[in-house]
C-alpha cells in the first residue's frame, strides 16, 4: 500500500454499492497520515464522498475536509468554464450565466469530449503539482463506476485519434503521458466477495489492460470480515 501511495494520481472505481467512495476516503486519510497533502476529486456527481468526512457537499473549488485532505466535486460544465478561461483567454466566462448551450454542443460534438473535460482537469492538477504550481502530493479520484470508467480513462486517446494537429492534440499527448506512467498513475478497483461484483471486476481489469494505457494498481476486496472465532476459541 505504501508503494501505491507514492504515485501522484490514483483512480478508484468499482461496481456501485461495493464501497468505492469509502475506500477512496480511506486512502486519502492514510496518505494524509503519512504527511501527504491530498486532493480528493469526485467525478460521480452524487455528492456523497464528503459525507464520509462529516462535511457538507463541496463544489469545484477544493475545500479542506480533514487534516491534509482537500476535496472538490468535478462537473463537466465547471471544467469547460475553466478550460475556456485558461486556454481561450475568455476572462468573463466564469461570471456569465449557465453555458448550457455551449456545453451541450461541445459535449456532443464527438466521442470522448465530455469525458476529457473531467479527466483533463484531473491530469492538469497532477501536472501542476509535479511542476510545483499546485500544492498536492497526491490526487485521488473517486471515479465513475465500472460501466463508465473505461471511456473516461481512454478519452485522451479517443480525442487524439480525432485531432491530427494543433493545441488540443498536444494537450491529449501530455495527458496520455501522465495517465500511462506507472510511477505516476494507477487504476484501483474495489469489489466485494460476491459473484456479480467479482465478475465485473474481472471484466474491468481485462478491458483496462486492452483498451487503456493506464497502469493497474490494487484490487481491494471490501466487506471481508474476520473470522468471529479463532482455532483457539473452538471447543475441544
Amino acid at each position: 500500500m505504501t508503494d501505491l501511495l507514492d504515485r501522484r494520481l490514483l483512480f478508484v472505481t468499482g461496481k456501485g454499492g461495493v464501497g468505492k467512495s469509502t475506500v477512496t476516503a480511506a486512502l486519502a486519510l492514510l496518505a494524509a497520515e503519512q504527511g501527504k497533502r491530498v486532493l480528493l476529486v469526485e467525478v460521480d456527481a452524487k455528492g456523497n464522498l464528503t459525507n464520509l468526512f462529516e462535511h457538507p457537499p463541496v463544489g469545484f473549488d477544493p475545500v479542506a475536509v480533514a487534516p491534509g485532505v482537500f476535496a472538490m466535486q468535478l462537473t463537466t460544465e465547471a471544467s469547460l468554464r475553466e478550460y475556456l478561461k485558461l486556454n481561450l483567454r475568455i476572462p468573463m466566462v466564469g461570471r456569465i450565466g449557465p453555458i448550457a448551450g455551449i456545453f451541450d454542443f461541445v459535449a456532443n460534438a464527438a466521442p470522448g469530449v465530455k469525458e476529457i473535460l473531467t479527466v483533463g482537469k484531473v491530469c492538469w492538477e497532477v501536472r501542476e503539482s509535479i511542476e510545483g504550481r499546485a500544492p498536492w502530493d497526491l490526487v485521488i479520484v473517486d471515479a465513475a463506476a465500472t460501466g463508465h470508467v473505461i471511456a473516461q480513462l481512454d478519452a485522451p486517446r479517443t480525442i487524439r485519434d480525432l485531432v491530427q494537429t494543433g493545441p488540443i492534440r498536444n494537450q491529449t499527448e501530455w495527458m496520455m503521458t501522465i495517465l500511462s506512467d506507472p510511477a505516476i498513475t494507477a487504476l484501483n478497483v474495489v469489489t466485494a466477495p460476491e459473484e456479480m461484483p467479482v465478475n465485473e471486476t474481472i471484466e474491468l481489469v481485462a478491458r483496462a489492460r486492452t483498451e487503456t494505457d493506464v497502469p493497474l494498481g490494487a484490487v481491494v476486496v471490501n466487506r471481508v470480515l474476520p473470522e468471529p472465532f479463532t482455532v483457539a476459541d473452538e471447543p475441544v
